[in-house]
């Protein structure tokens, strides 16, 4: 039987660990989230040499000092499931800030190793790092990687290996903060070792100094596991730190980072050393340009003009095929069942109902290999960086602006991304703005209702609406932080990383995770809902309910036929109107059609139908569902499919401006039962129930203002 081997990736955002992840991991990789928290957990593995190697991508974080959810779970993990090696992955073009995560690790007195990522943009940037020596200094086994050309994953695995089996010779070193310091973290980690707190799972000495900063986490641990004797320990902790405090003039927290700082940079004194100082490379270069206070904004809104044009001029050729194929599949259902319910259910229940969405699978992928790509290049934190004035402005954190980003592929991973806000009125207002950045489930509304209005100039109409979305998110941030939410953002420092070429795998890996996602939904929720449609649409029968007799009528014509009164083509046109009157009264007479009418009035003065407001009450089970609904609408009110596809029935039905004030409207109102549970899960109920009301309320009046004042210029 093969041994198991279990590593911890652990390092800074930027640093490359998700490309070392997805280099060790392969396709063999799971997505879901930790117990008890909403932050996403990554899981994979790999055999090599022998062994099996269960590897955990935890998230990224700058150091394990409990300030954010993030830091939390990477520490809990490491602590809890006593992984058998902790890989921490490091910018080795940015070792100072790296490296203090690196310091924090070394204390928890685990098996570890230093994977130095990116080393041939350090080397290019004129830095010179004597591997073998800072590993003597630090006590930890050093590999060099390059994580975008997939180089030193195996010495990485053979080094991991070594560690887990206690092989490696490195000397143990712990950072030292000075005398002061020292005195009182062994007072305490005496006393913790006394009364036998978490000793058995901690080190005393990595406990200790976690009391002296005052780690919020760590002091509610010790609590539980002493319970009323946590005042003795509490007693001498607080005298520790009023005894620094008066020694040398600053909390023990700040002392002790200064002195993990000081660790760092008197081992780059003696292992590294920057041969062109002074050197402006290729990424300096880049960002004079793309985060020019002038020249920042216009790029990046014309990158995303591009990318949509891209994204609707490429996918419009496999939109066809897949259009065509369900169309096929279509006709030999119909060919193949007896007409009556069974066929119908297949037809246009199953068929009509998940194909009206994969259709627009290509535009989901396009849109998400071009997310990727951006992300992966380094140009996202260049974005986030030039709207960071803006958000600002706007009373929101900085970093607020990523979640917003990511909000562009999916709200659900989006409202997550929120949880790095360590502030909490910053990650509600992010929260509740953030439905307005349009999701790749609201594309194919767009997809379908701009090429039906605007087929010429279909990609413009569309990166407006993502435009409005982005405008509207930023004046409702402002509103609701001078309201709801008022008080000052946090501080915030954005990281820019180096400019990298994307690599194929990266981009495919990305690209894949959400685009499954959609599938996912396309198999699950929306089948669901299609069937539920169908169902609405069906039932109860017309029976002879009808308001004229259609079989007379028919009988009628016939016999004038034959009579010579009209011509055959006559006939069967006359025929066609017939049956399309039928439908419209059987669809006007099902539940659906009756549900419509009830809440037609609440959508009348938007410009919209019964239909239109059947297909908005289904967006709320899924976005995506609007297009199956609409397709399924008209499939059942048409005489004939083939004379006309979905996009050419809604131009005929409605005016553009009625159009293009439905996507305003799905741009507005809050995202799928999906998103709202998540909402909850992270926000709260309170918080829920005011999203879907404000957004709800907001959504019908832009649009009530839109149409109002357009049809005064028709």
């Amino acid at each position: 039987m093969k041994k198991e081997i279990k590593i911890a990736l652990a390092g800074n955002p930027n640093s490359g660990k998700t490309t070392v992840f997805n280099n060790l991991t392969g396709a063999k990789q799971h997505i879901g989230n930790y117990p008890g928290v909403t932050v996403e957990k990554k899981t994979g593995e790999r055999k090599y040499k022998g062994y099996k190697i269960n590897i955990v991508d935890l998230p990224g974080t700058y150091s394990l000092t409990a300030y954010s959810l993030d830091e939390v779970v990477a520490r809990n993990f490491i602590i809890d499931e006593k992984p058998d090696v902790v890989v921490d992955i490091i910018d080795s073009s940015n070792l100072e800030r790296n490296l203090y995560l690196a310091t924090q690790l070394m204390e928890l007195d685990m098996p570890l190793v230093f994977a130095f990522n990116m080393t041939d943009v350090a080397k290019s940037s004129g830095k010179k790092i004597d591997i073998k020596l800072l590993s003597e200094l630090m006590g930890v086994p050093i590999v060099e990687t390059i994580g975008h050309q997939n180089k030193g994953m195996n010495e990485l695995l053979d080094t991991v290996i070594n560690a887990a089996e206690k092989k490696t010779k490195e000397k143990k070193v712990i950072v030292r903060y000075g005398e002061e310091i020292e005195n009182e973290v062994e007072k305490i980690a005496a006393i913790l070792t006394k009364e036998d707190v978490l000793t058995e799972k901690l080190n005393p000495r990595w406990l200790a100094i976690k009391l002296l900063e005052q780690d919020k986490e760590v002091i509610e641990a010790v609590k539980k596991s002493t319970g009323g004797d946590y005042k003795k320990i509490e007693k001498i902790v607080n005298k520790s730190m009023a005894h620094i405090k008066s020694i040398l003039r600053d909390s023990p927290e700040t002392v002790i980072a200064d002195a993990r700082y000081g660790f760092i940079n008197g081992a780059l004194q003696e292992a590294y050393e920057e041969t062109q100082a002074g050197k402006i490379t290729a990424s300096d270069k880049i960002d004079k340009v793309v985060t020019n206070r002038i020249l920042g904004l216009p790029i990046f809104f014309g990158l995303m003009w591009l990318m949509f044009q891209f994204v609707f001029t490429v996918g419009a050729y496999p939109m066809d095929w897949i259009d065509m194929g369900f169309g096929k599949l279509g006709d030999l259902a119909s060919n193949a069942l007896s007409e009556g319910l069974l066929q119908s259910f297949i037809v246009d229940g199953l068929i009509g109902g998940v194909g009206g969405v994969l259709i627009f699978t290509p535009n989901i992928i396009l849109l998400f290999i071009c997310i990727a790509i951006l992300e992966d290049s380094g140009y996202m934190a260049r974005a986030a960086f030039v709207m960071d004035r803006i958000m600002h402005k706007i009373g929101l954190h900085g970093k607020s602006f990523i979640p917003m980003l990511i909000g562009f592929g999916c709200t659900i991973p989006a409202y997550m991304a929120a949880r790095t806000l360590e502030n909490r009125k910053d990650r509600l207002v992010t929260m509740h703005v953030n439905t307005f950045m349009s999701c790749g489930a609201r594309l194919p509304i767009y997809i379908l209702l701009a090429g039906a209005f605007f087929p010429a100039y279909a990609g413009n109409v569309i990166f407006s609406i993502y435009v409005i979305g982005i405008v509207m998110a930023i004046l409702m941030a402002k509103l609701l932080r001078s309201t709801r939410f008022k008080g000052e953002a946090a501080p915030f420092v954005m990281e820019l990383p180096p400019y990298r070429v994307p690599t194929f795998k990266g981009v495919m890996v990305h690209m894949w995770e959400r685009t499954k996602l959609y599938l996912k939904k396309a198999g699950t929720i929306i089948l669901a809902v299609a069937i539920i449609i169908w169902i609405l649409f069906t039932f109860p029968k017309i029976g002879d309910n009808y308001s004229t007799d259609y079989d007379a009528e028919i009988v009628s014509l016939e016999e004038s036929c034959e009579s010579s009164s009209i011509t055959k083509e006559e006939l069967e046109e006359a025929i066609v109107v017939i049956e399309g009157k039928m439908a419209e009264e059987e669809l006007e007479y099902s539940a659906a059609g009756r549900m419509g009418h009830f809440i037609e009035p609440v959508f009348k003065p938007l410009g919209f139908d019964w239909r239109m407001a059947i297909a908005t009450i289904s967006g709320i089970a899924a976005k995506e569902v609007v297009v199956s609904t609409m397709g399924t609408l008209y499939s059942i009110s048409e005489a004939d499919e083939e004379s006309e596809s979905l996009r050419e029935t809604l131009a005929n039905e409605y005016s553009p401006l009625v159009g293009y004030n439905f996507m305003l409207f799905s741009l507005l109102y809050f995202p799928c039962m999906a998103g709202i549970a998540v909402f909850r899960r992270e926000a709260g109920r309170k918080e829920m129930w005011f999203q879907i009301g404000y957004t709800l309320l907001l959504a019908w009046v832009v649009s009530f203002v839109v149409f109002q004042i357009g049809r005064l210029f028709i």
